[in-house]
């Protein structure tokens, strides 16, 4: 059984992951290429990746110490989707639906 990473590890890679600053990421996700990426659930009205760049602003607002086992949880989720997509790079970056989905998981592979 694999290991799960204590919340140090998960931290690091977090913020080592996110490039994106809070304000930079919340610009991003108003616009139409941010919206127009990502899978939506069932009756949603916005995608996983969208909600999540949500989240993540919320997250890097909050201090070490006030983040909960929920924030930790979706912190390990936000490590993971930018590892697996990142391991997908397209030939063409920079007008890809690859780097807006990961743009709206808080990281920009321009940077």
């Amino acid at each position: 059984m694999a290991k799960t990473p204590d919340r140090g590890e998960v931290y690091q890679s977090f913020h080592q992951l996110v490039n994106m600053a809070p304000g930079e990421l919340e610009e991003w996700l108003e616009t139409d290429e941010s919206l127009k990426v990502g899978q939506k659930k069932e009756g949603a009205t916005e995608s996983v990746g969208h909600a999540s760049g949500r989240r993540i602003i919320k997250i890097l607002g909050t201090s070490k110490a006030d983040l909960t086992d929920e924030d930790y949880a979706h912190m390990r989720k936000v490590v993971g989707y930018i590892r697996r997509h990142k391991a997908q790079e397209p030939e063409n970056v920079v007008t890809s639906r690859w780097r807006y989905s990961l743009m709206n998981w808080g990281h920009d592979p321009l940077k």
